[in-house]
């Protein structure tokens, strides 16, 4: 795997994008209102005229229908849209309706009433769409309608979704660290999703924010010719509901559909996650404190969430890393950020890591730049886990046996080019060319710790973990051969 930076920029898109924000900055600017106010009544516009236009042209083939069928007509009905996976819409839910009204009436009103409409309409969306319109005059709320309509109805779906996407990554950027708990800067959430590899499966984020990991997931899945929506199974939780909204419409954008809850992590386990799944994906929020371990003491232990003990430090780092341990099945892979300081500290975590390690589920460790995320400054790891490492002990297996092989690279230089570029590319514009190379050795495409006299790999895997801060390591460019994952009825789910 090596990143490419793109060589050129899609113009006209970015350009379409930057006029689209500049319209809706104004509802900040002569509302009063933060990003989190805002954010979701204009991400609900993008995502009515995204439905419109999928809508509108399922129309246009059922009214074809129609001429040549004595049947009646089906162009009202609800399950004719459906059955395809588009959304319905009601005749004063449409964009074009909304659009077309004066400046006279009460648009805010309308917006809310189209909003409920859908949500009727199409079940799976209950409780999801804004309703907060009428915070707005009419006056900013037509407008806003006009730019928004500028987003033409030959324009693809997926550059509706990179649409959404920039909008998410600006509001982020606008909310400064509060943005955080909602949007993973695309660059990282697609280079974890290149080393999982998640080509069929659960997947699973229990701190799902706005669902980053699951769409890049599924578009990873589409680049390889194969349908998302059958073969991903999507799960997260995430502990602010109008953070859950913001997943479930981002879900719908991109045709997708999964089981997102509102839920701490911490207390709450609502999809039953321990050995469950195939794929972890998380950005979790870092040095959380003021966790209180006495609720968790129950779920201490072997097959439960915390199997390797609960930390006597007040940080939520170690918590954190074994939720996403422990939710893997036996050849799950899991990807996640975790801040700098997890990778050496002391005391009780040290213990939590030396069981991790030597459970021989510790995959590739990757140090990462400073300022790419809008939550810290500092500088962080990406984790990545392989609970079937340490299954490739047969001799006659196409694969390598490295249950005690952990891979460093440092792609620090990296971030940081990305870090700069990022700022005004298009999340769509930062993205991997994947390169198809032979299997390399583990040890001569890596860096990897050499063993002092007496200690084992995993001892030696151990101490570098808890040196990681301050060593350097070789980038390098791996490509590994993945055993396919079984589909669900040949595992006897």
């Amino acid at each position: 795997m090596q990143w490419i930076a793109p060589s050129e920029k899609d113009a006209a898109n970015h350009a379409l994008e930057k006029r689209l924000w500049e319209a809706a900055d104004q509802l900040r600017a002569n509302s009063g209102l933060n990003a989190q106010q805002y954010s979701g009544p204009v991400l609900g516009l993008i995502f009515l005229r995204f439905v419109e236009v999928r809508f509108a042209k399922q129309r246009t083939v059922l009214e074809k229908q129609a001429k040549g069928s004595r049947r009646g007509s089906r162009l009202e009905d609800p399950k004719a849209y459906h059955a395809d996976g588009i959304l319905f819409l009601a005749p004063d839910a449409r964009f074009d309706f909304l659009l077309a009204l004066p400046e006279g009436a009460n648009i805010g009103s309308k917006l809310n009433d189209a909003m409920r409409a859908i949500e009727r309409d199409n079940p799976q969306l209950a409780g999801v769409l804004p309703k907060t319109y009428e915070l707005f005059s009419s006056a900013l709320l037509k407008q806003l309608l006009k730019r928004v309509s500028e987003i033409p109805a030959t324009v693809d779906y997926d550059a509706f979704g990179r649409i959404y996407e920039y909008f998410l990554g600006e509001f982020a950027r606008t909310e400064g660290s509060k943005g955080g708990e909602f949007y993973t800067p695309a660059s990282i959430v697609r280079f974890i999703v290149e080393v999982l590899e998640p080509y069929h499966g659960s997947v699973f984020d229990p701190a799902s924010g706005s669902g980053g990991m699951f769409v890049q997931s599924a578009s990873f899945v589409a680049e390889h010719k194969k349908n998302p929506a059958s073969e991903l199974s999507i799960h997260g939780h995430e502990k602010v509901g109008t953070t859950v909204a913001l997943s479930r419409m981002n879900l719908a954008m991109h045709g997708l559909e999964g089981d997102i809850r509102e839920a701490n992590s911490y207390y709450d386990d609502p999809h039953e996650s321990t050995g469950r799944f195939d794929f972890v994906l998380a950005n979790p929020p870092f040095n959380v404190n003021a966790v209180d371990k006495e609720r968790l003491e129950g779920e201490v232990g072997k097959n439960r969430r915390f199997p390797l003990g609960l930390p006597r430090t007040d940080n939520a780092n170690y918590l954190w890393i074994q939720l996403f341990y422990s939710a893997l099945n036996k050849n799950g892979r899991a990807g996640f950020v975790m801040a700098n300081s997890a990778s050496d500290a002391r005391g009780s975590e040290k213990e939590i890591r030396r069981q991790l390690v030597e459970a021989r589920s510790v995959d590739v460790m990757v140090a990462v730049g400073p300022n790419l995320f809008y939550t810290v400054t500092l500088p962080c790891t990406l984790w990545f886990l392989d609970r079937a490492k340490s299954e490739f002990r047969n001799p006659h297996s196409a694969l390598r046996n490295r249950e005690d092989e952990v891979l460093f690279l440092d792609a620090r230089h990296i971030y940081r080019q990305i870090d700069r570029a990022h700022r005004d590319w298009t999340p769509a514009q930062i993205g991997f060319l994947r390169q198809r190379r032979p299997p390399l050795s583990r040890r001569s495409a890596g860096f990897y710790p050499r063993r002092q006299r007496g200690e084992s790999e995993a001892e030696g895997s151990l101490r570098f973990v808890s040196q990681l801060s301050t060593k350097d390591s070789q980038l390098a460019s791996v490509s590994r051969r993945r055993r396919p994952l079984q589909s669900r009825d040949a595992r006897g789910d």
